[in-house]
């Protein structure tokens, strides 16, 4: 499955009215740990079935990095049932996150 592109526009229905557990990236064009985060996300959406995968820009969605008080990039956060269940903050292993999802997919 592609990485979606995830605004204010289509937040509810994509990630909080989703039925699978949905991957969010919060990122930025000039943070180096988000570029280097971002083939990971890429590779888990391609990978990892049973799971949606989006990227927030925190530039263009300052609204919805608000809400989800993002301090720092990248972070990602793990949604299912429309309410976070992980947050990962900074440049996380590969491993670490699909372990993760894993969890919620077979919860």
């Amino acid at each position: 499955m592609s990485v979606l592109k995830i605004t204010e526009a289509n937040f509810v229905e994509e990630v909080l009215n989703a039925k699978e557990p949905v991957l969010i990236d919060f990122w930025a064009a000039w943070c180096g740990p988000c570029r280097m985060m971002s083939s990971v996300v890429d590779e888990i959406a391609e990978e990892l079935h049973g799971v949606k995968v989006g990227k927030i820009n925190v530039d263009e969605e300052q609204e919805l990095a608000g809400k989800f008080r993002v301090m720092s990039i990248p972070t990602l956060l793990i949604f299912k049932n429309g309410k976070v269940e992980k947050s990962f903050v900074g440049a996380r292993d590969k491993k670490e996150i699909v372990d993760a999802l894993k969890i919620q997919v077979t919860e």
